[in-house]
């Protein structure tokens, strides 16, 4: 048993502080996730692969748990080592202009059906994040579920969507370690964030039912630890996962008892839930929005009607 996992904290720009990568070393010598793209951050990497023994050129592969810029920036920095990761992440890292424009028009068109006044519609720009930090290769192949990684016997992939709509986890049943990236983390509960869809024509992916899935997933596994995206090691995880699905219900009841007096919009309940932060995180607090009205959709306890503008707005079934 040679293989060995080398944690490395990279600073991001982020309200989310650190983030962390991984060396793994095998049969290859694979990097997974790759920081922002910052000189602080290439710093970072080049100090913690240095003191694991190797420099940059020793990188054979890197693969990326989601797209997101924290994660997926210095693929860059290794351009002899081949980059693997879920389909969606190369409408980003292609900057494909066709999705940009979809993209745009994607954001808008939630907006407007979320009743958020016009004077908000700016956050369309604001949703794609700081593409300035992404890496700019394509991947040099695709990863999903059930796929081996490449060079590391004993690991594979599973799909984790949810947080991301790129996200996967690696997962070695033997040993019973998962690197999880932003799917488990151990202080704060993941976002599951509403992105457009890989294909136009599929709607709006459902991201907090697509994310509770994915966790009841690992609570099917025997997971041990979790090397996470942020923060430290998770242990204790099906005790984790289970209070995280309790608390995500105790949240969408509480959007279930404001609907109880009068209809309202994602927005009125955003401004409701959110009323200090809603202006400052409209696209974060959005999505915590839907995500709750969709569990209560889905549960049954909630109905959707649609005015004449398009708003839709959400009752007490």
């Amino acid at each position: 048993e040679c293989e060995m996992i080398h944690k490395l904290i990279i600073p991001t720009p982020f309200a989310v502080g650190d983030v962390n990568a991984y060396l793994l070393k095998g049969d290859s010598l694979s990097l997974i996730d790759a920081g922002p793209k910052t000189p602080e951050a290439y710093e970072a990497l080049e100090r913690g692969i240095k003191e694991a023994g190797y420099s940059f050129s020793d990188i054979e592969q890197v693969f990326l748990t989601h797209h997101h810029p924290d994660h997926a920036g210095w693929i860059d920095a290794f351009p002899q080592a081949k980059v693997y990761g879920h389909v969606y992440n190369d409408l980003w890292l292609t900057r494909d202009p066709a999705f940009f424009a979809y993209h745009d028009e994607f954001y808008l068109e939630r907006l407007i059906e979320e009743g958020v006044p016009e004077k908000y519609h700016s956050w369309v720009e604001k949703m794609k994040r700081p593409v300035s930090y992404l890496g700019n290769r394509p991947l040099d192949a695709t990863l999903e579920e059930g796929d081996l990684l490449p060079g590391h016997p004993g690991w594979g992939i599973i799909e984790t969507l949810g947080h991301a709509q790129s996200h996967i986890s690696f997962w070695h049943a033997e040993n019973r370690e998962m690197i999880g990236g932003d799917h488990i983390l151990e202080k704060i509960s993941s976002n599951p964030l509403i992105e457009p869809p890989l294909d136009p024509s599929a709607g709006r992916p459902q991201a907090m039912l697509q994310y509770n899935e994915s966790l009841r997933k690992v609570l099917t596994m025997p997971v041990e630890k979790i090397y996470s995206g942020h923060g430290n090691e998770v242990y204790n995880v099906h005790e984790l996962v289970v209070h995280r699905l309790e608390r995500q219900h105790d949240r969408a009841m509480k959007v279930h008892a404001m609907i109880g007096q009068q209809p309202l919009t994602i927005f009125e309940i955003t401004q409701k839930l959110f009323p200090s932060v809603y202006e400052k995180e409209l696209g974060l607090t959005l999505s915590e929005t839907i995500g709750q009205v969709d569990y209560l959709l889905a549960e049954g306890l909630a109905i959707e009607s649609r005015d004449q503008n398009g708003v839709f707005s959400y009752a007490q079934a």
